[in-house]
């Protein structure tokens, strides 16, 4: 499909820059415009003196932004026709967002840590899903416990890591934040125990309705026990929310005797305990191997570090009785995942290994790449995880609002540790994941050792 030079135009919107070149601002809004749905990929361009003309620049202006475009592989130009656009190879096939690479825009974009989706292989399982969606689109199409191919599917991936589970007892959400959105609408505790750190959207969730948390402290060396058997005390009768699979954000797997001890505790405290295994695949081990779960949780999971957030599709393993409970909630249809995008679930949750296998490699690569650029350095202490996405930072020098508001200014965005602490503590620890290539970890690193430096602007 050819784009008009006028329909380009208006796409592109006030793309002039001062700071920049005519050139350089003219090929950044064009990728943004693409990345925006304002032009669509495999459209074909005007040639460069009409462009030229209806944008009010010279050609070799143009000609300049093509260039700058077709060698980073945003534009392909071949003998004889003309130039169209398209998503780069590289840009479709990476771990991080275009946000966190500063290719969307002018910040590089590192407040929330996940990844992009596996694009051949997500848009392989879509044209898979869609040639056989036939009986599905048969059905009503109304919310339900989810359709039985991925119900099975997910039961079929616990049963295999030593969790028995029948498909009955998995019911699909529209994400891991629905999943607990639910649990808390159903259970409506007064109190509820949290990690200190954990996910700031949790802390959302359960707050919502008014419950009072609990925390118990979690460093990347590993959970506080007496803390733990504080806040158990303290939320008997109600629930916990725990991350003991790669927490996020400190990346601490729990260990063996912990998880023995949190299971007890909560037997003893008659507290509902709620896992969430959000990171569990991001074992960045040289073995991975899955850790033991806890008996008597309830299990969230999701697709979305693991695949795609977009793809939206999580889950709750519960007794089967619990899944009814749920599903006749007032909540668990507006919760519930489109039937299409749950059968896309379904065909990739059936070949999940290669890109996960490739996602632990390329993550454990950059992850040992920016802990050597930050190793040694006594504005910082950290160690590094063993799985997730992100290295939890304790500063020394400089309090972490100050690190993250300047280093927004030199064009990068990161998460200050009050976010992710539900009594706003913790004002000295900053998140920084490690999902952008290499030369945006050196950039990354290079704008920490200038925020951090004694009397920064």
């Amino acid at each position: 499909m050819r784009i008009r030079d006028d329909q380009l135009a208006q796409a592109l919107g006030p793309w002039r820059s001062t700071e920049a070149p005519l050139s350089a601002a003219l090929a950044r809004a064009v990728r943004e415009a693409l990345l925006d749905g304002r032009i669509r990929a495999g459209s074909e361009l005007p040639a460069e003196r009409r462009l030229a003309v209806a944008l009010g620049v010279s050609r070799g202006t143009v000609t300049a932004a093509l260039d700058r475009l077709r060698d980073a592989g945003w534009v392909r130009t071949r003998h004889g026709s003309a130039s169209t656009v398209r998503l780069p190879p590289v840009a479709a096939e990476r771990i991080a967002p275009l946000s966190a690479t500063g290719e969307a825009g002018p910040l590089v974009d590192l407040r929330r840590a996940v990844p992009a989706a596996p694009q051949e292989l997500y848009l392989e399982a879509t044209r898979r899903a869609v040639e056989r969606a036939g009986p599905l689109l048969a059905e009503h199409g109304e919310p339900g416990p989810g359709i039985a191919e991925l119900r099975a599917a997910i039961a079929s991936r616990y049963s295999r890591e030593g969790t028995a589970t029948r498909p009955e007892q998995i019911l699909v959400t529209s994400g891991a934040r629905a999943a607990l959105t639910l649990l808390a609408a159903h259970f409506r505790p007064r109190v509820a125990v949290v990690e200190i750190p954990t996910f700031f959207d949790a802390l959302r969730v359960l707050r919502a309705p008014g419950t009072r948390l609990v925390g118990c402290g979690v460093t990347t060396d590993g959970w506080d026990l007496d803390q733990l058997r504080d806040a158990f005390a303290a939320a008997r009768g109600q629930l916990a929310y725990l991350v003991p699979d790669f927490h996020n954000p400190t990346g601490a797997l729990m260990p063996p005797h912990t998880r023995r001890t949190v299971t007890q505790l909560a037997a003893e405290h008659q507290v509902t305990l709620v896992v969430d295994e959000t990171m569990r695949d991001l074992d960045l081990r040289d073995q991975p191997k899955p850790a033991p779960r806890m008996r008597g949780a309830l299990l969230i999971g999701s697709t979305s570090k693991s695949i795609w957030g977009g793809l939206r599709i999580g889950w709750i393993r519960a007794p089967a009785s619990l899944v009814r409970e749920l599903q006749d909630h007032p909540l668990a249809g507006p919760l519930s995942a489109p039937p299409m995008q749950q059968l896309v679930a379904a065909e990739l949750l059936a070949d999940l290994e290669p890109v996960l296998g490739r996602r632990r490699h390329e993550l454990r690569q950059q992850r040992d790449h920016l802990s050597d650029l930050l190793a040694g350095d006594r504005r910082w202490h950290f160690t590094l995880p063993s799985g997730g996405l992100a290295l939890w930072l304790r500063l020394t020098t400089v309090l972490a609002d100050t690190v993250v508001e300047r280093s927004r200014r030199n064009g990068v965005a990161l998460a200050a540790g009050p976010r992710f602490a539900a009594d706003a503590t913790l004002i000295h620890h900053l998140r920084v994941p490690y999902t952008p290539p290499r030369p945006v970890l050196d950039q990354i690193a290079a704008v920490l050792d200038d925020t951090c430096r004694d009397g920064a602007p």
